[in-house]
């Protein structure tokens, strides 16, 4: 027999738990002296401690931890049940993770607000280019939509290209269009840049494209895409200082990708109009 505080040792769990345990009905003592009331435990009452916590840990509440193990749930059913919580508890991290990524990333948007220099926004036109590009849907523009789809379009696109034989000349060159169905939905283009004929890649899904060239405002991003809010956000407020709109989504090329993705460089190159003149109250054209 063990002490109350012997068998919370082995249990790794606390006295004040156990006593717990003891006034709901969960986890009685082997034996409680009638003179002191001092509680004893015997060692195969550690097999139903061990399933009263795991249970707990699943997120049951004591009573209805008691119901399972009144039904006797044996370890194999237990051990399912604590597999399929381990796979929630990994989403709920992955979740609070990329919630916390994502929150930083606006933070440092936040905190450059007004400190990053517009030096460096050209306004260019970008020639034709031909790309082998994958395409994808997302289900909108936040990155938490976007990085889901466009990472592993970028994992199969170069073997594929590979396994073709097609080797790229050029950069990378991910661009974005509103989903046709008016879903609100984005379709996502991975690519890259080639020299092979327009057309269908075989029966690979690759297909090679020719974009025109068009006018754009652009910038160079330095650091991962998880934080490129705060460089595209500088570029929209040079566009409304100096008189241009967008004419559609910004295109991220890729100039610089070593593994370490926060010395990644990227130029983002956005398709812009000039606004049209604002005639003052009054004054004829």
């Amino acid at each position: 027999m063990f002490t109350i505080g012997e068998f919370a040792r082995y249990g790794r769990v606390s006295a004040r738990m156990l006593r717990h345990y003891d006034a709901v009905g969960l986890l009685r003592p082997a034996r409680t002296d009638p003179v002191t009331g001092y509680r004893h435990y015997g060692a195969a009452q550690l097999a139903r401690l061990n399933r009263i916590v795991a249970l707990k840990d699943l997120g049951f509440t004591l009573q209805q931890v008691g119901a399972i193990l009144d039904e006797e749930v044996g370890p194999e059913a237990l051990r399912g049940m604590l597999r399929s919580r381990r796979a929630e508890l990994e989403e709920a991290a992955r979740e609070a993770a990329d919630r916390l990524a994502r929150v930083e990333a606006r933070l440092r948007t936040i905190e450059s607000e007004g400190r990053m220099s517009t030096d460096d926004v050209m306004i260019k036109t970008i020639p034709a280019v031909r790309v082998a590009e994958l395409t994808g849907l997302a289900d909108g523009y936040r990155p938490q939509d976007i990085t889901p789809v466009i990472a592993p379009l970028y994992e199969r696109l170069f073997p594929l290209l590979g396994t073709a034989g097609i080797t790229p000349t050029g950069p990378g060159i991910a661009r974005y269009e509103d989903a046709p169905d008016g879903s609100g939905r984005i379709v996502v283009h991975a690519g890259v840049t080639v020299s092979a004929p327009v057309g269908p890649v075989g029966d690979s899904g690759v297909t090679v494209v020719g974009l025109p060239a068009f006018e754009a405002a652009t910038i160079m991003h330095r650091g991962a895409m998880d934080g490129v809010l705060a460089t595209e956000q500088t570029l929209a407020r040079w566009l409304d200082a100096h008189g241009y709109r967008a004419a559609g989504y910004t295109r991220e090329v890729s100039l610089e990708c070593p593994e370490n993705r926060e010395d990644w460089v990227t130029e983002l190159q956005e398709p812009v109009v000039r606004e049209p003149a604002v005639q003052e109250p009054g004054v004829r054209g």
